[in-house]
């Protein structure tokens, strides 16, 4: 079992900062991909930017955010700055990740961390 587990949401107002963090854990053998996901009330679920030597950015958060992924602690973070009301959603972590199963053989999976409500007052 892999378990995501973000936090670092919040009420911000228009302009301000948050980092989120996304901590996996639980039976982890590799780690391929760990992105960001956003989801607005009505609207639907939408990338928001990628970890990683390339990492890749909605055109709507370029310049003010940033993905990064620290291996050693199996957590990716999102730092995002100059927040407005466009960016209220709630962030899920999604990730891709192999396991060693009882027999010593491996199995990839995607995982959905529980999501971290931002909100940003105007």
């Amino acid at each position: 079992q892999v378990q995501l587990v973000e936090s670092g949401g919040g009420w911000v107002h228009h302009g301000g900062s948050l980092r989120l963090s996304c901590a996996a854990s639980g039976n982890i053998f590799i780690i391929y991909a760990m992105d960001w996901y956003r989801q607005a009330p009505g609207k639907q679920r939408e990338l928001v930017a990628t970890t990683g030597n390339n990492a890749i950015y909605a055109d709507s958060v370029k310049g003010r955010f940033t993905a990064s992924r620290d291996n050693a602690k199996n957590t990716a973070y999102l730092q995002m700055n100059n927040l407005n009301p466009e960016d209220t959603a709630v962030y899920y972590c999604n990730a891709e990740i192999s396991s060693l199963s009882p027999a010593g053989s491996t199995y990839r999976g995607r995982y959905w961390g529980q999501g971290t409500q931002v909100t940003v007052s105007s």
